[in-house]
């Protein structure tokens, strides 16, 4: 497993590995604006029924997983991105290993782009 150094390109899948049957999560950043974390979920895990309060936008960069949102079951394979509503109830099952990057943003001031 590679260490995640700011500065530096680097392969999300070889910064985090599978654990058989197990769930491994990465925090690459969390701060007052929100984060970004790497998962690497092995076959058969799932996170149950939840909701955030921030968007989370996921990019699954391994592998497939079924993404349950607001009761409607949504297929996600790698190098697809997906949405999330904050609020939203939603749900994730590996039917086999998958890795995905989750990236939560909270913009509570007025930032101005055009500078």
């Amino acid at each position: 497993m590679a260490k995640f150094e700011k500065g530096k390109a680097l392969n999300p899948n070889d910064i985090i590995a599978y654990q058989e049957e197990g769930i491994v999560s990465m925090e690459l950043l969390h701060n007052e604006s929100g984060s970004i974390t790497l998962f690497a979920f092995g076959k058969g895990q799932q996170l149950s029924p939840h909701s955030a309060p921030l968007d989370a936008f996921i990019q699954a960069i391994d592998g497939q997983f079924v993404l349950t949102l607001d009761d409607e079951e949504h297929l996600i394979k790698a190098g697809e991105i997906f949405m999330i509503p904050a609020g939203h109830v939603h749900s994730l099952r590996a039917d086999n290993k998958f890795k995905m990057i989750i990236t939560m943003v909270s913009v509570k001031r007025n930032i101005d782009f055009k500078k």
